[in-house]
C-alpha cells in the first residue's frame, strides 16, 4: 500500500545529506578564513541592493492589503484600532519573513542555481580543479556570506515598508485615529517579535543559498539540465522555507513569547 514512500524518502534523505555537507564544508572554509572580499561583496550588491525593490514592493502592498482586510472585518466589532498591531505583528512575525524568502528564493536562488550550473555543464568547475581552487571557496563562500548577511536586512525592509504603508492606508484611507493606530502598535510590538524577523530571515537565507548552490553544482545535461535545476531550486526553497516557518514559529513562539 505505501510502496511509494521509499522512492519519497530515499531521494528526500540524500538530498538532506548533500545540503548538511555543503554547508558544513562551507563553515570550514569559513573558519579557515577562505573568503574572497571581492567577491563576497559584488554577492551582496545582487543579493541585498538587487533585491530591494521587489522585497519593499512585496512588502507595502502586504502591508497595505492586511490592513483594508483587517479593517473590514474589525470594524463590525468597533476595534478599528486594533487592526495596526494586528498586522504589525503579522508583517515582524510571519508575513515578511515568509514572503521575503519567497521573492528572493525566485528572484536569487533561481539566478545562483543558473549560474553555478552553466558553469558546471561547460566544465568551468572542472577547470578550477584543475587551478588548485576549491568550488566552495570560490562559489559557494562569498554568496552563502552574501545572503546571510543581506536576507535579514530584507526582511527588516520588507516589514518596516508594509507597516508604514498599513499606516498610510489605515489612517489616510480608512480614517483610523492615528494616534490609536500608533500608540497600539508601540505598545504591542517587542523586540521579541524583530528578534524573530530576523532569525527568520537568517534561516530562510540559509537555506536559499544551500539549495541553489547544491542544484547548480548536481546540473547536468546541458542547457536542459541547467533549466531543469533552476525550476527545481525555486520549487524546493519555496516548500522549505513554509515547512521551515512552520517549526521555526512553533520553536521561537515558546522562546519569544507574545507580549514579551
Amino acid at each position: 500500500m505505501f510502496s511509494f514512500l521509499p522512492a519519497l524518502i530515499f531521494p528526500l534523505l540524500s538530498g538532506l545529506g548533500e545540503l548538511a555537507m555543503l554547508a558544513g564544508e562551507t563553515l570550514r572554509s569559513i573558519g579557515r578564513g577562505r573568503i574572497r572580499v571581492g567577491l563576497t561583496l559584488r554577492q551582496i550588491a545582487e543579493v541585498g541592493f538587487g533585491s530591494q525593490l521587489v522585497v519593499l514592493v512585496t512588502g507595502a502592498f502586504t502591508g497595505a492589503v492586511f490592513t483594508a482586510q483587517a479593517y473590514f472585518q474589525f470594524a463590525s466589532l468597533n476595534m478599528e484600532t486594533a487592526v495596526g498591531p494586528v498586522v504589525a505583528l503579522s508583517m515582524f512575525r510571519e508575513l515578511g519573513p515568509v514572503l521575503t524568502g519567497l521573492m528572493v528564493a525566485g528572484r536569487v536562488g533561481a539566478a545562483m542555481t543558473a549560474e553555478i550550473g552553466t558553469m558546471k555543464v561547460t566544465q568551468q568547475i572542472d577547470a578550477l580543479r584543475a587551478l588548485a581552487v576549491n568550488p566552495v571557496d570560490y562559489l559557494v563562500v562569498p554568496r552563502a556570506l552574501a545572503m546571510m548577511l543581506s536576507m535579514p536586512l530584507l526582511v527588516v525592509e520588507c516589514v518596516g515598508l508594509g507597516v508604514l504603508a498599513s499606516y498610510y492606508v489605515g489612517v489616510q484611507v480608512l480614517q483610523i485615529n492615528g494616534v490609536y493606530f500608533f500608540a497600539n502598535i508601540q505598545k504591542f510590538t517587542m523586540s521579541s517579535d524583530i528578534m524573530m524577523a530576523v532569525i527568520k530571515g537568517g534561516v530562510f537565507g540559509a537555506l536559499i543559498v544551500f539549495i541553489s548552490c547544491r542544484e547548480g553544482l548536481n546540473a547536468k545535461d546541458g542547457a536542459v539540465g541547467v533549466g531543469r535545476a533552476t525550476t527545481a531550486t525555486v520549487v524546493t526553497s519555496s516548500l522549505a522555507i513554509l515547512v521551515a516557518n512552520f517549526f521555526l514559529t512553533m520553536a521561537l513562539n515558546i522562546i519569544f513569547p507574545a507580549g514579551q
